[in-house]
C-alpha cells in the first residue's frame, strides 16, 4: 500500500490533511503533509520533504504538490526517486480523496486514479446568468405573423 505524502505552500498541506481525516477519520493510509513557508530556502524545503518521506517509512508513496514548477513542487521532485516515490502536481480535493480511496493499488495505477479524481473534480457547476439586453419576442403565430407583412 502506498503512502501518501501532500506538500504544499503553508498552510495548505495542513489544511487537505484535516479534510482527508475528517473525511477518512479511520484511513490506515500512511498520510503525512509539509508546509513550504514563504521564505524557505530550496534546501530547507527539501530537507523537509525528505524528513516527512522518511518518516513515512513506506516503500512507495505517491507526493501530491499544489502548484507544479513552484517551490513545494520542485522540492518534492528534487527527492523523488520516479519510481517508487512519484510527484502529481494540481493538487485537490477530489485527487486527494480519490487517491485515499485507492492507495492499495500499484503506484503507477494510483497516479492514475489521482489524477483522474482531480481532473474529474473540477467543473462548471453554475449557468451563467443572461444579460441585461433587450430582446424581442418570437412569434409562432402564423396568422399573426402573415399580418405583420
Amino acid at each position: 500500500m502506498a503512502a501518501i505524502l501532500l506538500v504544499a505552500h503553508a498552510p495548505q498541506a495542513a489544511s487537505l490533511l484535516a479534510v482527508a481525516r475528517h473525511v477518512y477519520p479511520d484511513c490506515s493510509v500512511g498520510l503525512a503533509g509539509v508546509d513550504i513557508a514563504a521564505g524557505a530556502s530550496p534546501a530547507e524545503a527539501q530537507a523537509q520533504v525528505r524528513a516527512a518521506l522518511d518518516g513515512l517509512g513506506a516503500s512507495e508513496v505517491l507526493i501530491l504538490t499544489d502548484v507544479f514548477g513552484a517551490s513545494p513542487c520542485r522540492a518534492a521532485l528534487a527527492v523523488a526517486d520516479g519510481v517508487h516515490t512519484r510527484v502529481v502536481a494540481g493538487v485537490n480535493v477530489p485527487m486527494l480523496w480519490r487517491a485515499l480511496c485507492y492507495a492499495d493499488v500499484p503506484l503507477d495505477e494510483l497516479v492514475t486514479r489521482a489524477v483522474d479524481g482531480g481532473v474529474q473534480g473540477v467543473m462548471q457547476v453554475g449557468v451563467p446568468r443572461p444579460q441585461n439586453q433587450a430582446s424581442q419576442p418570437v412569434v409562432d403565430d402564423q396568422v399573426q405573423h402573415h399580418h405583420q407583412q
